[in-house]
């Protein structure tokens, strides 16, 4: 991408992962700004090992290599950044959709009644900061949006029915992927150089409280020791969500978060 840092853009027809690729670049020094871009990956995966696969051609499948400075508590923010980046983006290339999307905290896009239309997964390479002394990891950010596919919930099998969406389908006629691209790696550039700073991080954060429609809805967070339910009311300063349980108020760094919905 022109006058940007994001100008390496690599594309493949089918690849494994863009991630695990930028990740072994990472390895073998290749600086902030790789771009990997795929028509097809035959082992994409998201949050918690999900996979995800879409025909070839149809959606926008890339990943990226981000070298911030910042300490352990703040790399979710990475993924926080790509989330921002991507909402702007459908935003310049589809307005018709600037409404109707918004972020599932803490990485998917969802449209107005909840059904996924971008995931985000951020992979910080510890490997290649101990080989290289640092203290600061690369970090590799892949996103997933559906441009083209499903076209119909007729191309979806049975379990994702009304759970996934794609742009085409929002809209009623096809996108071109190439200006979402575009339009994405345009956006990342200002949400990008605020990583590296303090007021940066917490502009990122204001802006992931102002977009996020988990905001005021009822939550249950899923966590390795255990799950609990309640409002979330918040994003912190340091972009981790704020959930009220009665009359105590939980953090909640990383966990799989579900909208609970009335009836539920």
């Amino acid at each position: 991408m022109p006058q940007t840092r994001f100008a390496d853009v690599r594309r493949f027809g089918s690849i494994d992962s863009t991630n695990r690729y930028l990740i072994e670049e990472a390895r073998a020094g290749a600086p902030e700004g790789v771009v990997a871009v795929a028509d097809h990956q035959t082992a994409g995966r998201g949050r918690l090992g999900r996979s995800w696969e879409a025909p070839a051609g149809a959606n926008l499948l890339l990943s990226v290599l981000l070298r911030p400075a910042i300490g352990p508590g703040e790399r979710h923010l990475a993924t926080t950044t790509v989330a921002l980046a991507a909402l702007d983006a459908i935003g310049v290339v589809e307005p018709r959709t600037a409404t109707d999307v918004s972020i599932k905290w803490p990485n998917d896009l969802v449209e107005s009644s909840g059904r996924k239309l971008a995931g985000v997964l951020a992979e910080a390479d510890l490997v290649s900061a101990v080989a290289a002394g640092v203290l600061q990891p690369p970090v590799v950010v892949g996103i997933g949006v559906n441009v083209n596919w499903p076209a119909t919930d007729a191309d979806l099998p049975p379990e994702l029915v009304g759970l996934a969406v794609s742009l085409r389908q929002m809209i009623g006629v096809p996108v071109d992927r190439e200006a979402l691209l575009a339009a994405l790696l345009a956006a990342l550039e200002p949400r990008a150089a605020d990583l590296d700073s303090v007021a940066g991080r917490a502009r990122l954060a204001e802006d992931m409280a102002t977009h996020c429609s988990t905001m005021g809805t009822r939550v249950r967070v899923d966590l390795p020791d255990g799950s609990f339910e309640g409002t979330a009311t918040g994003i912190s300063p340091e972009g981790h969500l704020v959930v009220t349980t009665g009359k105590a108020t939980r953090t909640v760094v990383a966990g799989d978060v579900v909208h609970v919905r009335p009836g539920s």
